[in-house]
């Protein structure tokens, strides 16, 4: 006689899929998560971060706006941001923007969420007119230096001293 192959049958396994990931301009409702990205990203550097939801709601969306913002959501809750600065080089006539922070949480590295960012960050500044999208890493970061150059940013070596006068 031979043996029947009885099985349970198999119940659906649910998906472990992430969630959806938007990147987006950031909205006043984000000032205060932002805020706590900027400290994250200052104390990974050793730093403190002084910047209050308030300076950071005047300089994204006060009279003047200083600087733009990239906020990546997930789930309801932010993930990563890229700040953007216009640059200028007057000898060249050339606008370009300084790709001023970038950071993802550490929970959600390795996920494609900064090389989603820089993709914005390029559209962002191809729309202000810029010609150039520019972007810094301390000299020992050498996993940025190769995320950067994997994004076909051309390293360009720092020539001189970089001087700041506190005003008023």
């Amino acid at each position: 006689m031979a043996a029947e192959n009885h099985q349970e049958p198999r119940k659906p396994v649910p998906s472990a899929r992430a969630p959806m990931v938007t990147i987006r301009c950031a909205k006043p409702r984000d000032l205060a998560e932002l805020r706590e990205m900027v400290a994250e990203l200052a104390a990974h550097h050793g730093d403190a971060a002084t910047i209050t939801p308030e300076q950071l709601e005047r300089d994204l969306f006060g009279r003047t706006p200083w600087i733009t913002a990239l906020v990546a959501e997930a789930g309801g809750a932010l993930i990563g941001y890229a700040i953007l600065v216009p640059q200028y080089r007057a000898a060249e006539g050339a606008r370009g923007m300084e790709m001023h922070h970038l950071f993802v949480r550490p929970g959600h590295r390795g996920t494609g969420i900064g090389r989603h960012l820089v993709a914005k960050a390029r559209e962002q500044a191809k729309m202000a007119g810029c010609d150039y999208l520019s972007v810094s890493a301390a000299t020992g970061n050498f996993q940025a230096h190769r995320f950067y150059e994997s994004e076909r940013f051309v390293p360009r070596p720092v020539t001189g001293m970089r001087y700041l006068q506190k005003l008023g």
